[in-house]
């Protein structure tokens, strides 16, 4: 029975959770389907990463609200998104549009891969550069026999002191 109620209650977390209230949907279906659309686009300002659509913030049901007023006036999807970004900035678009204030926002991530990426690429030249390098010096560097004993002779005197 415990294991029931478990996955009963999992299974009610996995459900999204509509926060669109009976009295706020319209009663002409492709109205509705629109303004659920632009609900799914516009950010709530107070939970900041929902949707209005998702959110039961009551600054949410009044975006919701104000997108179906302006859509039962005629307005278009464009010209509601509009009212709205003017009103409340970039900030309402939970995907902001590309503009002159917004394109770091959206250049960043490719100018931290670009950077990684020659990141990587300056390590492993070097790292192969290194190892080259060292092959060489190693190489280069062997002693001949009156060297290794002078060397012999130095560090037993290092020793004694």
């Amino acid at each position: 029975m415990r294991r029931l109620m478990l996955i009963t209650f999992f299974l009610a977390l996995s459900f999204p959770a509509f926060a669109v209230q009976p009295d706020e949907v319209l009663q002409n279906p492709q109205l509705e389907q629109r303004a659920r659309a632009l609900s799914r686009e516009l950010r709530c300002m107070v939970c900041q990463n929902q949707s209005i659509d998702d959110s039961d913030a009551p600054l949410a049901r009044d975006l919701r609200i104000l997108v179906r007023e302006r859509l039962t006036a005629g307005d278009s999807d464009k010209q509601v998104l509009d009212f709205l970004v003017e009103r409340y900035g970039q900030f309402v678009l939970l995907r902001p549009r590309f503009e002159w204030q917004t394109a770091l926002l959206w250049l960043t991530p490719l100018v931290v891969l670009v950077l990684g990426a020659f990141g990587v690429i300056s390590f492993v030249r070097r790292r192969n550069a290194s190892a080259t390098m060292s092959s060489d010096v190693a190489a280069s560097s062997s002693l001949t026999p009156e060297e290794e004993a002078k060397l012999v002779r130095l560090a037993a005197g290092a020793d004694r002191k």
